[in-house]
């Protein structure tokens, strides 16, 4: 769910965002850039890859938790964490972005030691399956795959 990209001259966060149709913020927040930083040409960075295919943005609003928010959703708190890069523990503010996941996907975060074959079994589906659904697999500890259900 993740692609690795190569800036070019003239590429801005926002000019990435757009061809990989994702949120500016993402990409800034998993490559820890900010507003201020300059993209330099040759420089290899991470793009979530059409997030909007198996996510909903929310944004947090005042009283929001992470338990509150999964039990509107009817998902895992644990999952939803997980899916955001945080912890159980971690304090979401208001006007902070998260993804939600939509319904008609199931969702695992890669643990070390996975396989294709783990995996697949996992979701009851073939590796070759597993695979069109993630074109990139690097089977990496924390890495998010999707499949769809419906």
């Amino acid at each position: 769910m993740f692609d690795q990209y190569q800036i070019k001259s003239g590429d801005t966060v926002n000019s990435i965002a757009k061809k990989f149709a994702t949120n500016p913020s993402a990409i800034q927040e998993i490559n820890n850039l900010n507003e201020k930083d300059i993209l330099r040409k040759g420089t290899d960075i991470v793009v979530p890859k059409s997030s909007d295919t198996y996510f909903l943005y929310y944004t947090i609003e005042k009283g929001d938790s992470i338990y509150k928010i999964a039990r509107r959703y009817n998902i895992n708190p644990e999952l939803l964490a997980g899916l955001n890069g945080l912890d159980m523990e971690d304090y979401i503010y208001p006007g902070q972005e998260i993804l939600i996941p939509k319904a008609e996907y199931s969702y695992y975060i890669t643990k070390e030691g996975d396989t294709l074959n783990i995996v697949s079994k996992m979701f009851q589906i073939s590796k070759e399956r597993l695979l069109n659904q993630n074109p990139t697999i690097y089977l990496q500890e924390g890495q998010i795959l999707v499949n769809k259900t419906r």
